[in-house]
């Protein structure tokens, strides 16, 4: 019985490796054709549209329909400039010729994987562009006007409470008068309803001064609220030129704030990309999936691109993209990006918020004097591994040996003084 079971065994475990190595080594039409074009691929070709290289689609059928099979287009993938040197492909030739003799890369890719590559390109579908901008370039719209004013909806309330009186009032006056008819007796005296109303508080002093005092507060705390906000923009919103999603650029492809704001590191501005910056990418990247072509159409315009001849129109009068500021400090504080990203290693977020998960950008914090000092209080410095406070940490551990610290917060290190932000 034993040996019949180690008999199984051995031939199941022999079945088991065989059906492993077959399909290890079987035809990549099991291959992920999608992921091989997406990661080989991207940079220089659209399936559908000429970009650094040409279309995609129907250029299997070109390539086969001149040579008879696969292998020459699998050849050229593989390696372009290989493949010009043993063939001599006129096709081929005329190829490198018409794209400004730029050297398609040589794929590390198995012939299988190639087959696997064109097969989805061959049956590749287009996507429908997401209607999520709307027709004058995004949505635009405030946070703030998500739930409206509730200053304006308490003076709605008032009104239709005001509305509501007077009509109980009347109703009350011609019941009374109506009774008074019943009895025989005069009616009441005709008087407005101002009149009478101005004649109960003068009756009764008491409801009079606490109506007053609960007026009173109520504007006391709505100056007080109005002259703090003044100067203070959280959540300010405005409608840009062009429609950017951060979500999209610093969020789903991880492209680095530094990258496109390159002086944040620098200086004291983090500054806005030039249109240059934006065309290193959008050369290739012709059409969003949210935007489609609308919104990269305007780049184009702004720099004179033709994205059909793929070059830039001599002669051409470009235009800034007039951006509108969000995030404005007053005039006499004094704030330097460089100085708190490279130095104090502060992340973006840490004024910004979540913008990489923001379509559209808005300010986050409120920016104001008492909310950097909080910061200043808050946060510790992070010496660690950092020159700029080597010999700065040596002075105060030795000032607060006797409290035994070892960390500091930006307060400790001077950072409430006035002239730090104020000169």
């Amino acid at each position: 019985m034993r040996n019949t079971w180690v008999s199984l065994t051995k031939k199941l475990l022999t079945v088991t490796g065989i059906l492993s190595m077959l399909l290890m080594s079987s035809p990549a039409n099991a291959q992920d054709g999608e992921a091989l074009y997406k990661g080989n691929c991207t940079a220089c070709h659209k399936i559908d549209k000429k970009v650094i290289g040409p279309a995609l689609q129907g250029s299997r059928a070109r390539w086969a329909e001149r040579t008879g099979s696969d292998d020459a287009i699998i050849a050229w993938i593989k390696n372009s400039q290989g493949y010009m040197k043993e063939t001599g492909d006129p096709y081929a030739k005329q190829l490198y010729e018409d794209y400004n003799k730029t050297v398609m890369t040589p794929m590390a890719l198995s012939s299988d994987e190639v087959v696997a590559l064109l097969d989805y390109v061959d049956n590749w579908q287009p996507e429908t562009p997401a209607a999520a901008v709307a027709a004058d370039g995004g949505a635009g719209a405030t946070s703030s006007e998500s739930t409206g004013n509730p200053t304006m909806w308490l003076i709605v309330i008032i009104a239709v409470l005001f509305v509501v009186f007077r009509v109980l009032w009347g109703v009350n006056k011609s019941l009374t008068n109506l009774n008074r008819q019943k009895d025989n007796d005069e009616p009441e005296p005709s008087v407005d309803m101002f009149t009478e109303f101005i004649g109960f508080f003068t009756k009764n002093k008491a409801v009079m001064v606490v109506v007053f005092l609960l007026i009173a507060t109520y504007v006391g705390v709505l100056s007080w609220d109005m002259l703090n906000g003044i100067g203070v923009y959280q959540g300010y919103q405005p409608t840009q030129p062009i429609w950017f999603s951060h979500k999209i650029h610093a969020g789903q492809n991880g492209i680095n704030c530094v990258y496109c704001h390159n002086s944040v590191e620098k200086g004291k501005a983090a500054g806005i990309p030039s249109v240059n910056i934006c065309m290193n990418c959008h050369m290739g990247v012709q059409e969003g999936k949210v935007s489609g072509t609308k919104e990269i159409a305007k780049i184009y315009d702004a720099i004179g691109w033709d994205p059909d001849k793929l070059q830039y129109t001599k002669g051409y009068e470009q235009k800034p993209i007039e951006w509108v500021r969000i995030h404005n400090l007053q005039d006499f504080v004094y704030f330097n990006h460089s100085q708190h990203v490279v130095v104090g290693k502060q992340e973006c977020q840490t004024c910004h918020g979540p913008i990489e998960e923001m379509d559209e950008v808005y300010q986050y914090s409120e920016l104001t004097m008492g909310w950097c000092i909080n910061c200043h209080r808050e946060t510790n410095v992070s010496m660690d591994n950092n020159g700029y406070y080597e010999s700065v940490h040596a002075e105060l551990v030795e000032k607060y040996k006797g409290e035994g610290l070892e960390t500091f917060t930006v307060e400790q290190i001077g950072g409430l003084e006035c002239v730090k932000c104020h000169y």
